[in-house]
């Protein structure tokens, strides 16, 4: 199993796996939940731009996106204008977004990315 690397684990799971040259992000929510929608998105982005240089690769590495929102017809507009500022335009990923009821009611975005090495 060496050849499975794991980063940033608990009990419950691990924050990044990196296997055969592929890096498998958690699903990623945001640490400062005052903020909206944007704000939240921007948190979760930033949190994910580390762990990918953590991992040596970045975003314009990324496969693909699932994106879970807590209240997808208020806030998908405004996530997706933060996504497509945040977002490599010359490799962009495949995604999903959908409307999931989250860990708490202060979360309004998970993301959970795949990306090469």
């Amino acid at each position: 199993m060496s050849d499975i690397q794991r980063y940033d684990l608990n009990d419950r799971m691990s924050r990044v796996v990196i296997h055969n040259g592929v890096v498998y992000l958690s699903g990623i929510t945001p640490k400062d939940v005052s903020g909206d929608i944007a704000a939240q998105t921007q948190d979760v982005l930033n949190t994910i731009d580390g762990y990918l240089e953590q991992a040596g690769t970045n975003k314009s590495r990324l496969l693909t996106a699932q994106i879970w929102l807590a209240d997808i017809e208020r806030d998908f507009g405004a996530m997706n204008q933060v996504w497509e500022k945040w977002v490599d335009k010359a490799n962009v990923p495949t995604r999903a977004t959908c409307e999931a009821r989250l860990a708490t009611s202060e979360i309004l975005v998970e993301i959970i990315v795949t990306a090469a090495l």
